[in-house]
């Protein structure tokens, strides 16, 4: 079953460093998966993300962009 929590990032961003990590403590503590993708590496998800990376999904759905909210996230998976 694919990661219901997807993380968009770039190489050289430094709020995707606080990002992941937000990411992968809220996520260990439900119990789910994540992923982490990097935008750069497809040109429909650069188009798409460019300005507003880091970007949160759960289960599709955009939770968090820039800063993302560990409260956000832990609802969205609730």
């Amino acid at each position: 079953m694919p990661a219901r929590v997807i993380l968009y990032t770039r190489e050289g961003c430094h709020l995707c460093i606080d990002a992941r990590r937000i990411v992968r403590e809220v996520c260990e503590e439900a119990g789910e998966d994540w992923a982490e993708v990097d935008i750069d590496s497809d040109p429909a998800l650069r188009a798409r993300y460019t300005d507003d990376i880091p970007v949160a999904t759960v289960d599709g759905q955009t939770v968090g962009f820039w800063r993302i909210d560990p409260d956000r996230l832990r609802g969205a998976l609730a």
